[in-house]
């Protein structure tokens, strides 16, 4: 009897083994491995589809920018057909008169002021800035900001 129930003990701690190795059989091994497999082998082309699309939206971002662009200039181009439009921008920005006309051109008093307080280094000429750090190389402390006054008036 003794060796029946020791018989019995081994079966079913063996069984209890079997139990716990059945749960992962070659099949679900092989299975868990395919799957493994095609994750890999599909996260680079799917990483790469989702650049692309990227790509795409920002071609086409640029595409639009440019067709409204080329309108823009069609209508500039358009405009600049009238002799009208021509003239009248010729009396604005370059101030021409018709022969027989007086031109005049007034400057506002407080725009003068503001201008000349307006001139800063990247207003001015390239040897005002570059005299203006000769100056004051040698001076001790902190360098001087350059402005229009420091300059001594040096204008256009």
């Amino acid at each position: 009897m003794l060796g029946e129930q020791t018989a019995a003990r081994v079966y079913r701690s063996q069984s209890r083994r079997q139990a716990h190795r059945s749960r992962l059989t070659g099949r679900a091994a092989f299975l868990a491995l395919v799957l493994c497999t095609l994750v890999v082998a599909l996260a680079y082309p799917m990483r790469q589809y989702v650049s692309q699309q990227g790509d795409i939206a920002d071609q086409q971002r640029t595409a639009r920018d440019a067709k409204a662009q080329v309108e823009k200039l069609r209508d500039e181009k358009a405009r600049l057909q009238d002799d009208a439009y021509i003239e009248r921008l010729a009396r604005e920005r370059l101030h021409f008169v018709m022969p027989g006309e007086k031109g005049y051109t007034m400057n506002a008093p407080t725009a003068v002021k503001q201008e000349q307080q307006a001139v800063g280094p990247a207003n001015r000429p390239w040897y005002a800035n570059m005299l203006d750090d000769v100056d004051h190389a040698d001076a001790a402390g902190a360098p001087r900001p350059r402005t229009g006054a420091a300059s001594g008036g040096a204008g256009h």
